[in-house]
């Protein structure tokens, strides 16, 4: 019988983060150097990306290349894509972190839906759902040699609606693009898991809302709301970044893991 300790190890192996500088990118980032991973950190802003990469290498005592990308000009995910081909040459552990989640002056985005565009709603999903079936495809190759597991991430509105009654009195949007977008992940992720096992397990992870400042009276509706009484922390998905990047979940693909303090079981 394999001991836990080995199964839970990454020593030897490579990991791609997306989004790799922000708020959920760096807590995956820590979580999997310290198992002992090699990470490659790909984000667009390159002096914030090589400053963690140097913060990962030097807490953990694990190499970390960063590489810039912005995901959503396919050129760059192309070069990307080549570039860890002949840079690193292997790849165990892929996660589709990035999102495009605009901002609250975006024209288009954070508005109601008969004033949502069709010019942010593409740029949506460019980035949310095309790029992740691209670097799913791109690194499948790399990916197979050495059983590779492919993470993407979701959200609770990938598979529930919006309860509006939240946003009331706030200037906080629930956009259909990111909706679409992130529910078109948890099923290409279904349809990976299928297609390229037994080689590479493929699974999802929706968080919940993750507590960053939102306005007092959202945060109390959502808390209200919740059956943990809580919004999320970036730290509540380590143990499922760990579980679906290790073999302790060697016979896992397919499955969508919801991290949200419970809101989806009402």
């Amino acid at each position: 019988m394999i001991d836990i300790g080995t199964l839970a190890s990454l020593k030897g192996k490579v990991a791609l983060i997306t989004g790799a500088a922000g708020h959920l990118g760096r807590t995956m980032s820590h979580a999997l150097a310290e198992l002992g991973a090699e990470l490659v950190l790909v984000d667009r802003e390159q002096s914030q990306l090589e400053n963690f990469s140097l913060e990962i290498s030097s807490r953990w005592k694990v190499k970390a290349l960063p590489l810039v990308c912005d995901l959503e000009v396919q050129d760059q995910r192309a070069k990307l894509i080549e570039t860890v081909a002949a840079r690193v040459g292997k790849l165990n552990i892929l996660i589709n972190n990035a999102a495009f989640v605009g901002t609250s002056d975006l024209g288009g985005w954070g508005v109601a839906f008969e004033k949502q565009s069709v010019e942010t709603w593409r740029r949506a999903i460019e980035v949310n759902l095309t790029a992740v079936f691209e670097l799913c495809q791109g690194f499948s190759t790399l990916l197979r040699a050495d059983a590779g597991s492919i993470i993407n991430i979701s959200s609770i509105y990938g598979i529930l609606g919006p309860d509006w009654r939240l946003y009331d009195g706030t200037s906080l949007g629930n956009p259909a693009a990111y909706a679409a977008s992130k529910g078109g992940v948890a099923q290409l992720s279904r349809w990976l898991a299928t297609t390229l096992a037994p080689d590479i397990r493929v699974n999802t992870i929706s968080p919940g809302g993750i507590a960053r400042g939102q306005p007092e009276r959202f945060v109390k509706e959502y808390v209200e709301r919740t059956p943990m009484r809580r919004m999320m922390r970036e730290e509540d998905v380590i143990g499922a970044i760990m579980f679906l990047a290790t073999s302790l979940s060697a016979y896992v693909t397919g499955q969508n893991i919801v991290i949200d303090g419970g809101w989806s079981a009402w």
